[in-house]
């Protein structure tokens, strides 16, 4: 039985709440001649200007990446909870001890200091700098015209928070602020050891209550993320986002993250070895960046750097679908299902298969980037005309879901359609290109092909890349439709 799918929940507090005729005349025009090579497009200059079969085919994205510019912010997010448990003698005690060194972040509307979001943080030894979550204070890094930091203490003092770093990829960030600690939170300079079982203390303030702690054990580390977070089997709740979990003598082992809204008390720490480089940077500044994005943006391009790498460090994985060969790939990173729509008296059957990573990057509440995820799905009749199937299969082959072109964090999709040919199948493939507006050199890339030249079955397939380099996303989009091919008839 195929899993509920993957719902994670990012822990920081939201304050507010082409035709079928025309398409089997495409197929039949295609399947009486040659496909022509496809041609080399002016932003990409390497390999030849043509690649004719049996060559791997290249799919023209637009001949220059699109244009960009600056969108505004979006609306926050929404979560579910339920409450905490009492905590027992020894986690008041501890409580008792750190409450001093926690804080709640908000982030307010520069116009009328209205509260956006709230999240949790502490202050690390003896200083003025305090680690948090970045979801806790994207929206500061990415709009701080609009929205400004502030912290609450314990005791309901409150002041200003300068951002100081970001580690989008880690989802960490540390401010500065008007206070220093007292000492007991400690970041250890080498990682915390931690047993199966070990019990660990989850401070924060959750749902904008009071600061409160939270009991729960290490259950080791997350297989399917990109970057390693900690399993805390242990309540924590929206607003806890950025505050730590530590062991019984105090020493930090995480930060509290995120939470899966469809499991009971499984919830995720971003392990506290992340956080050492990054409150090293902050200590050396003695002024913060004027302007995060660029920051931002150059850690994404070092994400997908990686992600690609590993996609298509060795070949891509090929699985027959009936006549067809199709690439997958299956690995910590992804996971594949399948599905199909057999029963005895359909006119037609459909069999897919899909892959995704389970795992993605945070940049707001309305953007993650740094995925990948493939489809194929094959289509087949033996009962209707060949003009019915070819509606059937135009149906099916929507360019337009590729997203909202009204999205004011990308651009509008700029699309290019070809007809090309892979070693053994003809193909007709359409590829498009969303640029960032806010990250100068990151691309979404769409890749939809459908075979062509049967009247009775089709292989369409899918290839989304989120928050690529123009290169990377031409890199793989060939790599994709270049494995895609018919099986030898026996």
């Amino acid at each position: 039985m195929r899993p509920a799918p993957l719902r994670v929940s990012r822990l920081a507090l939201p304050v507010l709440g082409a035709g079928a005729l025309a398409a089997f005349a495409a197929f039949a025009a295609f399947a009486t001649s040659a496909a022509p090579a496809p041609q080399r497009p002016q932003a990409a200059a390497s390999s030849p200007a043509a690649m004719p079969p049996p060559q791997p085919p290249l799919v023209i994205p637009p001949a220059a990446p699109p244009a960009t510019t600056l969108p505004g912010p979006g609306p926050a997010d929404t979560d579910d909870a339920a409450s905490l448990p009492t905590p027992s003698t020894a986690a008041q005690q501890l409580y008792g001890a750190a409450r001093r060194d926690l804080l709640q972040i908000r982030m307010l509307l520069r116009n009328g200091r209205s509260q956006s979001s709230v999240g949790s943080g502490f202050l690390v030894g003896q200083g003025k700098l305090v680690l948090t979550n970045y979801h806790v204070v994207s929206q500061m890094a990415l709009d701080p015209d609009v929205y400004a930091g502030e912290y609450v203490d314990a005791d309901g003092r409150s002041g200003p928070v300068e951002l100081m770093a970001v580690d989008v990829l880690h989802d960490l960030a540390v401010v500065r602020v008007d206070r220093a600690g007292t000492g007991f939170f400690r970041v250890p300079e080498h990682p915390v050891r931690l047993t199966q079982g070990q019990y660990l203390y989850s401070l924060g303030n959750p749902l904008d209550l009071g600061f409160a702690i939270s009991e729960g054990s290490y259950n080791g580390v997350v297989t399917r993320s990109f970057y390693d977070q900690l399993i805390f089997t242990g309540p924590i709740n929206s607003g806890m986002s950025g505050g730590p979990s530590v062991t019984a003598s105090g020493m930090v082992a995480g930060i509290n993250v995120s939470k899966r809204r469809d499991g009971e008390s499984v919830s995720f720490l971003v392990p506290v070895r992340y956080a050492q480089d990054l409150l090293a940077q902050a200590a050396r500044q003695a002024h913060p960046p004027k302007n995060f994005n660029p920051l931002i943006g150059q850690q994404l391009l070092a994400h997908q750097r990686e992600m690609i790498d590993r996609l298509l460090g060795e070949p891509l994985s090929v699985k027959s679908m009936g006549p067809y060969r199709v690439p997958v790939r299956e690995s910590q990173q992804l996971r594949c299902w399948g599905r199909s729509n057999f029963r005895a008296e359909a006119e037609y059957t459909l069999d897919s298969v899909s892959c995704a990573m389970e795992a993605a990057v945070y940049v707001s509440d309305t953007q993650q980037t740094g995925h990948v995820s493939m489809s194929h799905t094959w289509l087949r009749s033996g009962s209707m005309h060949p003009l019915q199937f070819a509606a059937l299969a135009s149906a099916q082959f929507r360019v337009d879901r590729i997203g909202s072109a009204r999205d004011t964090r990308l651009t509008r999709p700029a699309c290019s359609e070809q007809f090309v040919h892979t070693a053994t199948l003809p193909v007709r493939a359409v590829t498009c290109v969303r640029a960032y507006r806010k990250f100068a050199g990151l691309y979404n890339f769409t890749l939809l092909s459908a075979s062509t030249g049967d009247g009775q079955s089709s292989l369409q397939s899918r290839l989304d890349l989120a928050g690529v380099s123009y290169e990377n996303g031409t890199r793989a989009t060939r790599a994709f439709l270049s494995a895609l091919g018919r099986s030898r008839r026996q």
